[in-house]
């Protein structure tokens, strides 16, 4: 019988390299003479196991992208995987971005790169991703994946945390019913995140600030730009106005896409809808790869 869908049985094997001393970590899937590479960098409290988790290679962006011509490497983010017992050495952004582009560095070494890198990112690797797409080594960048991200908090996570600071006795509000909102969002053994679960690093329980520097960030990159944000997604606003507001911070990209994944949570890289959603985005790491670029009528448009 005829497959209908993606071969997903593409190899995905374990690196570590060295980045200055520290160790890096990473899953990667290769593609035979590959159109280009994808960088994927996971969210807050798990490992690159996000994008490959196991028992479900439905959901797996490596073999998913690898079976349409895309190598991904998803890197294990800085204070994560094997650099985790180096936390000292990643508290400034501008320490994890150096790190991140060696990682790249050192796990491509040897490998076919195609035309290029994207970079892929959900949640709270989105910094890092901001933070390298508008370094000026980032313009040397096909283009990039935000996903699970925003500037404005969702109502429901906004009315949680006035009421914590009304009365601070309240036991602080727990995202994780949000993260994993709505539970037939995930097949059962996935909702929760317990086979893939991570402990953070310090720094991420620290960004004063970051919204007012996102803004400063996300105008100063200067390749195309895909965004997702999921249907149930309860941590940051969604819908239209929550991809509207998104889009109209990347005023330097030559090309925003806005894009609401049917179906989903947050968490849409482990949600049922994942195959689908992984497909959607990779059609436009092809467009970057072809070098498509919008007609300017186009630009910040919904895609």
């Amino acid at each position: 019988m005829t497959s209908l869908g993606p071969d997903l049985t593409t190899a995905v094997h374990r690196e570590v390299v060295d980045v200055h001393g520290v160790p890096a970590s990473a899953l990667v899937a290769e593609a035979a003479r590959p159109q280009a590479v994808i960088v994927a960098l996971h969210g807050g409290a798990t490992t690159s196991a996000y994008f490959d988790h196991p028992g479900h290679p439905r959901l797996s962006l490596l073999r998913t992208a690898a079976a349409t011509g895309f190598t991904v490497i998803a890197i294990d983010r800085p204070g994560y995987g094997s650099s985790a017992r180096y936390e000292e050495r990643m508290r400034k952004p501008e320490q994890r971005t150096d790190f991140a582009f060696a990682a790249v560095e050192a796990l491509l070494a040897g490998l076919e790169r195609g035309v290029g890198v994207f970079v892929w990112a959900h949640s709270a690797g989105c910094e890092l991703t901001v933070r390298m797409a508008s370094d000026p080594r980032g313009a040397e960048l096909l283009g990039v994946e935000l996903a699970g991200m925003g500037r404005i908090h969702h109502p429901r996570a906004v009315r949680a945390m006035e009421e914590w600071r009304r009365d601070p006795t309240r036991t602080r509000p727990n995202l994780r019913r949000a993260l994993w909102h709505p539970p037939h969002a995930y097949p059962p053994d996935v909702h929760g995140g317990r086979t893939i679960g991570s402990a953070s690093p310090s720094y991420e329980g620290h960004r004063e600030g970051w919204q007012e520097e996102f803004a400063q960030l996300a105008a100063r990159v200067p390749v195309p730009v895909h965004l997702t944000l999921a249907e149930h997604e309860q941590v940051w606003a969604n819908g239209p106005e929550g991809l509207a507001d998104l889009a109209s911070m990347f005023t330097g990209a030559p090309r925003v896409v806005r894009h609401e994944q049917a179906g989903a949570g947050h968490n849409t890289s482990v949600g049922r809808t994942a195959l689908a959603y992984h497909l959607s985005v990779l059609s436009f790491v092809e467009e970057c790869a072809l070098g498509v670029r919008a007609l300017p009528t186009e630009k910040g448009k919904p895609g």
